[in-house]
């Protein structure tokens, strides 16, 4: 009997006879941990639990309560669902493929004859939970490719053959649970029986494999989760995630609309939806101002040589539309930077005169697939609150950490948690690998000297330079990209940049590319869900609407407004023959943050009654005391 010895995590041994499972091993420590451990790492692969242990290894057991088990579990329900509809419809349908995500899962499948629709979730999670309570095993087989092909041809899950097919493998893994069977590589659950959190929430189209030449699928998205309170708070954040939809919002406040007579991708603002992003784009422009930058702005469109020159050409020409101009091939910009350099470039620069800082709110556009499109969250044309700095070498370090302090300092007055990711090296790049081992390092040695929190995020860099993502989090804990800081040795050659040093030689400059908003249309359509639409006063579209109890009082309403006006406050007059109690109404739905209601007292008194839209009311003052209280305010908190 050959026995083995299994390192554990914290570093003790165990000797166990071969063929030990890791299940195995999880019952030895107890039977607590046995009932939670779902996989195990085997050194460092990701194996079943169920996997026979044949040599010395180093075993760490994954269980329901960490973010693996969590993925497992969801992906397991994802088969688990795939075999409840297949048992429902049978031949109707066919299975494609069914991976987890961020926040549950999904399965793509096809049908000829059935369309599916929330109205068929309660049968399937009926059905999904009979497959549960069965506590099926699920089994993991290997199996030569042909003999799987064979398999799934027999049982018409064409779009398997196809998978196994473009594999090009000897062998391939099934996992099978009673009668259903798919092509998987694993790992999964042990049986059925675990799997009983769980919910049908969405149904929507997708092309196989992403492609639109390709048939279209019914995508079912689901979540699971191995606690019932934990799933109780995910719906309650869908929920509220449908009330605070920033399209959905977007029309009840009147701020932005889409037009198809303008064509996807391309947002409408409105009066109020202009104005907001106006105050945005202006608290952006004195930011930049108090930390050095200046204001520069390049044109739309740039000729297609310089698009080559720079290597957007070639890695990004599917991204960017084209036009001609007088026999000439030029490209709508889909960046910023080209402007930028050749702006640098009109002018001797001496040693002196960097580091330069370029700043330009600048209208982009870009070739999004309309698959991807989503309200302002997704566009084709959008504003980047873009800036180059332009410096030497040695002046890097310290640039990028004042980017890193000018993200910590707006992302506090917008109230965002915030997390970073150090994005490197991607395949498709330009550049020496010399260059891109200087600009990962600087950007890693920047981020460690804050001392922040980072993850490193593999291959994920522009094609140009590695890069500082900062992903947000929102009210609803979900997460969005902003700011980014990319560190780029390769164009400043490219465009053969240069400063003369102060040994009288010319040098080669390096630049940094970076927003911190990222694109303005993103930023609010974060803003209005993480808000709810209601904005902080020194951002509201309308900070105060004036409404009169009667027309007695319309002319002294005129005068307040006016005083407002003039005092630099966003005013609107309400003095229509309406109920006091409606006009209220109405203004708490715009979601206004301040209410002045006058009526004959005030009138006498040259005073004005405030109330604030959580129906809070402030004692009498007069205009000018409430121009002092709302300037105070919006000071608090900007």
């Amino acid at each position: 009997m050959s026995m083995l010895n299994v390192t554990l995590p914290d570093g003790t041994s165990k000797e166990v006879v071969a063929g030990t499972t890791p299940h195995d091993v999880a019952r030895s420590i107890g039977e607590g941990l046995a009932r939670q451990t779902v996989a195990a790492y085997v050194d460092d692969t990701l194996v079943d639990a169920s996997t026979p242990i044949e040599a010395d290894i180093n075993l760490r057991l994954v269980t329901l309560n960490t973010p693996e088990g969590l993925e497992l579990y969801r992906h397991s329900t994802a088969h688990l669902m795939a075999h409840a509809v297949k048992e429902l419809y049978g031949s109707e349908v066919q299975v494609t493929i069914g991976p987890a995500i961020a926040s549950g899962f999904y399965y793509d499948f096809f049908s000829d004859s059935h369309t599916f629709s929330p109205e068929d979730f309660e049968k399937i999670e009926q059905k999904m939970k009979e497959l549960a309570k069965a506590n099926l095993s699920i089994e993991r087989q290997v199996v030569k490719s042909s003999d799987a092909i064979n398999l799934f041809r027999e049982m018409g899950e064409n779009y398997k053959v196809e998978l196994i097919e473009d594999l090009d493998v000897d062998e391939v893994t099934l996992y099978r649970q009673g009668d259903f069977i798919d092509l998987c590589r694993g790992p999964h659950v042990p049986s059925t029986g675990l799997l009983k959190v769980f919910k049908l929430i969405s149904v929507a189209g997708a092309y196989w494999r992403g492609d639109e030449k390709n048939a279209m699928l019914q995508r079912i998205y689901a979540t699971a989760f191995t606690d019932k309170k934990e799933l109780k708070k995910h719906l309650y954040r869908l929920e509220e995630a449908k009330k605070r939809d920033h399209r959905k919002l977007g029309k009840e406040l009147d701020l932005f609309s889409f037009s198809e007579e303008a064509g996807a991708g391309f947002a409408l603002w409105h009066p109020k939806g202009a104005m907001l992003r106006t105050l945005i784009e202006d608290f952006e422009r004195r930011e930049h101002l108090k930390r050095g930058y200046d204001i520069v702005m390049g044109p739309q469109i740039l000729r297609t040589d310089l698009w080559k020159t720079s290597g957007h050409f070639d890695n990004y020409r599917e991204n960017m539309y084209f036009t001609e101009v007088d026999e000439q091939s030029y490209g709508i910009k889909p960046m910023n930077c080209l402007a930028h350099m050749l702006i640098y470039k009109s002018k001797k620069r001496s040693y002196r005169d960097l580091p330069i800082r370029y700043f330009e709110l600048g209208m982009v556009h870009r070739h999004e697939k309309s698959g991807v499109l989503h309200g302002l969250l997704r566009l084709r044309g959008f504003t980047q609150d873009d800036a180059h700095i332009i410096c030497m070498p040695e002046q890097l370090d310290g640039e990028i950490k004042d980017v890193i302090s000018f993200v910590q300092d707006v992302m506090e007055i917008f109230g965002f948690e915030y997390e970073l990711e150090l994005s490197t090296r991607p395949e498709k790049a330009i550049g020496s690998d010399e260059d891109w081992e200087r600009a990962t390092h600087a950007l890693k040695s920047a981020l460690d000297d804050t001392g922040l929190p980072y993850e490193i995020n593999e291959g994920d860099g522009a094609f140009y330079g590695p890069k500082i993502d900062v992903k947000i989090n929102d009210a609803l804990d979900r997460k969005w990209q902003c700011a980014t800081i990319q560190c780029d040795f390769t164009l400043p050659e490219r465009f053969d940049l240069s400063y003369v040093g102060s040994d009288g030689e010319k040098h080669r400059p390096v630049m940094v590319h970076r927003v911190i908003l990222g694109a303005i249309e993103r930023f609010v359509g974060v803003l209005i869900e993480h808000y709810a639409g209601n904005f902080p006063l020194w951002i509201a579209p309308v900070q105060v609407k004036v409404l009169n109890v009667t027309d007695n009082q319309a002319a002294y309403v005129e005068q307040v407004c006016s005083e407002l006006r003039t005092a630099g406050l966003r005013v609107e007059a309400d003095l229509r023959n309406e109920k006091l109690g409606f006009k209220i109404r109405e203004a708490q739905m715009e979601k206004v943050p301040y209410m002045l209601v006058i009526g004959d007292q005030e009138v006498a008194a040259g005073t004005v009654t405030a109330r604030h839209r959580s129906g809070e009311n402030l004692d009498p003052m007069s205009p000018a005391d409430f121009v002092t209280f709302i300037q105070e305010e919006c000071s608090k908190h900007h």
